[in-house]
């Protein structure tokens, strides 16, 4: 009788656990149809879908070709990656089963491992055709049919399975326990993907969610059935229960693994423990700009800035303490360093710098959802009142101020013969993206009419911010809106972005759901990119990044905001305007406030800017306005174009353009070496006397 029961529940539950997986299978696939219906209708999808594949932060197997700049690069490492590839011909690749490979000599690396997967996924990934929607169509009509011809073919399963056990030979060598085997196995395994991407989607949760839940009520009517069979039974284990100690770790133990590490750059490289856990209760991707450097193999260092009006910055290092050349990145608006680390080794402006021999630094506005402030309660509104003023004149002060004060020492110790005058004994060049560049020039400008250093030799501007009368007629709409609106906005509404973790953990996973359903990321693709007037920037790839996950993401102020709307309305590349001639009066000392595009002649370094014909966020007329104004004010500016959307100069991986980034930044010698005069040689060997 209890085999009997046992047998009517496990069919039972297996078949409720097809049927809701397959409707919810089923139910995915029609939305995903519908979304492709629906872009075969909606124009523009061609350009807007190019090259929205390649966002995950995965290491691909082949890789692009090795890139011009990195034909005589100084990392070594680079140089085993490019090999590497070089020497896997992708037809000697072997699909072979992993159980055939368990016993190798030694393990797949992260990168090939992660980027095996990622291939082989490319190859099941195709168009639909016509005859796959005739299948697709009478799969749900014969979905009744199949589901009740499941259930006899599910019972002579099952009672196989127990002859099988049944007739086995009890005094035969105990099997290998391969569950245990393969549970060791996957938590290897969970190790190795360590570089792709962890997260499961919102379906995949919804899984999973269902089929515990199933099980859970299966097993609480299998347990109420067994006490009512068997009662004897039912109460020695009740007994058990009170008489034993519970030993319920071990579970706990393989899923918590504690593995000596050691973070590179470190002053002390030796190895620590540390607990590394694999497994997350919300399977969410949180990783930083830390663990995408140190995982691809760079050196590390995080530098926490505090700016004069108290907000904490994190500036980010992939350090070359002695080199005389430096590079500060700094990203434009709702990004963050990641963007400039985000396509691997080959294919990152940050890496392509650092293995030119530069010392690389990466630059982070404020405005995160964390709120990092010297005071701890800082309320929201307080944090988030802050303009672009206050990018270009307090956030890149303090971080290129910081850049010096770190650079100076470390050339002063690693070359102590050399003579220390006033001069800086490094280069610092400065690229740029977006609202970046509009902080930058900001940043330049001012700091001369305060006669301060800027300790720049050259701007790399890439698609910079300041001008924006020309743009299309959605960002005409909601600039005029926005202006109208904005008295009451700034009452209610001191910042753009998600406040709550469970909204930021359900976008962090829709991306996923976004790569795994193709036609539904297009369809939001497209009408992203219709908001933003038909910009081809991989918008849904952004999404998945990182760095807009459960716990933090960067946010955009309400007065940034306004303050780009003041650009579009006015036509000038101005400072923020505080709504009254007397607050200006205060800040400015005038009126109206500073007009920065008039003093384009103050800028005494090189400018090299850079513009997308593709751009539908900063046209190219606007960069070239920038152009034309510096010009005329007799600054050296150069100015160029390329096939780009605006996302496209951090997010994307495009060979000219690095080879055009790389070669600008090469046109600055680095420092020369000061050598010390004989006469304080001669005072140095001689050492302090004694008087």
């Amino acid at each position: 009788m209890q085999r009997l029961v046992d047998n009517a529940l496990a069919v039972t539950k297996e078949s409720v656990k097809t049927f809701t997986y397959e409707s919810l299978n089923n139910i995915a696939r029609l939305i995903n149809g519908v979304s492709a219906i629906l872009l075969t209708v909606l124009p523009g999808k061609t350009n807007i879908l190019e090259g929205v594949q390649g966002w995950e932060l995965r290491p691909t197997f082949r890789g692009p070709r090795f890139p011009r700049w990195m034909e005589n690069g100084v990392s070594s490492f680079n140089q085993l990656i490019h090999e590497l590839s070089v020497d896997s011909d992708t037809s000697s690749i072997d699909y072979s089963s992993g159980e055939d490979d368990l016993d190798g000599i030694c393990p797949a690396s992260p990168s090939s491992h992660g980027s095996r997967t990622s291939r082989t996924s490319s190859f099941i990934k195709r168009d639909w055709h016509w005859t796959d929607w005739m299948a697709y169509i009478f799969s749900w009509i014969l979905l009744p049919a199949r589901f009740l011809l499941g259930i006899p073919l599910l019972l002579l399963r099952l009672v196989n399975i127990r002859g099988s056990k049944a007739y086995s030979d009890p005094a035969s060598p105990r099997p290998i326990n391969f569950h245990s085997f393969r549970k060791a196995y996957a938590t290897k395994d969970h190790v190795v993907h360590r570089t792709t991407d962890r997260r499961r989607g919102v379906i995949e949760d919804l899984h999973l969610a269902i089929e515990i839940f199933i099980e859970a009520i299966f097993d609480l009517f299998h347990k109420a059935a067994h006490c009512v069979l068997s009662p004897s039974e039912a109460f020695r284990v009740f007994l058990r229960w009170f008489s034993s100690p519970s030993t319920v770790k071990d579970d706990d133990d393989a899923l918590n693994a504690s593995v000596s590490t050691t973070t590179l750059g470190d002053n002390d490289p030796a190895l620590t423990e540390r607990n590394l856990t694999l497994y997350h209760p919300l399977n969410t991707d949180a990783r930083t700009c830390r663990d995408v450097i140190t995982e691809l193999g760079y050196p590390y260092e995080a530098i926490h800035v505090i700016t004069a009006d108290g907000y904490v910055l994190l500036l980010e290092r992939i350090p070359r303490r002695d080199a005389r050349k430096a590079v500060y990145l700094q990203h434009g608006i709702l990004d963050s360093s990641m963007g400039w680390v985000s396509n691997g080794v080959v294919g990152s402006p940050a890496f392509a710098a650092f293995d030119k021999g530069y010392d690389v630094f990466l630059g982070n506005f404020r405005g995160l959802v964390s709120r990092e402030h010297v005071q701890k309660n800082i309320s929201s509104r307080q944090y988030w009142r802050y303009s672009i003023n206050e990018h270009g004149t307090e956030d890149i002060p303090a971080m290129i101020e910081k850049i010096h004060e770190v650079k100076t020492a470390e050339l002063k110790i690693s070359q102590p013969d050399e003579e220390t005058n006033d001069e800086q004994p490094y280069k610092l060049c400065a690229i740029s993206h977006s609202l970046g560049g509009a902080g930058m020039l900001m940043y330049v400008i001012t700091r001369r009419i305060e006669e301060k250093p800027h300790r720049l030799s050259r701007l790399i501007l890439l698609s910079p911010a300041g001008f924006h009368d020309d743009s299309t007629v959605v960002f005409t709409m909601v600039e005029y809106l926005f202006v109208l609106l904005a008295p009451f906005l700034a009452i209610f509404v001191p910042a753009f972005y998600i406040p709550t973790r469970f909204f930021r953990m359900l976008l962090n996973k829709l991306a996923r759901d976004f790569h795994n359903y193709p036609a539904v990321g297009g369809l939001v693709q497209t009408l992203m990119s219709y908001v933003v007037g038909g910009d081809s920037s991989n918008w849904v790839g952004v999404l998945g990044l990182p760095h807009y996950n459960m716990n933090d993401m960067p946010g955009v102020s309400f007065r940034v905001a306004h303050h780009l709307a003041q650009l579009k309305r006015t036509g000038k590349f101005r400072m923020y305007d505080y709504g009254s001639a007397s607050a200006n009066m205060q800040v400015y000392g005038s009126p109206e406030p500073l007009d920065l595009g008039e003093y384009y002649s103050l800028i005494d370094i090189p400018v090299d800017l850079v513009a997308g014909r593709k751009d539908r966020v900063i046209r190219p007329s606007m960069v070239k306005k920038h152009y034309k104004l510096m010009k005329e004010s007799g600054v050296e500016v150069s100015y160029s174009e390329f096939e780009y959307a605006h996302l496209d100069f951090t997010f994307s991986h495009h060979e000219e353009l690095l080879a055009y980034v790389m070669s600008r930044l090469l046109l600055v010698e680095p420092a020369p070496k000061r050598q010390s005069s004989p006469k304080a040689l001669r005072l140095k060997k001689k050492g302090p006397t004694n008087s």
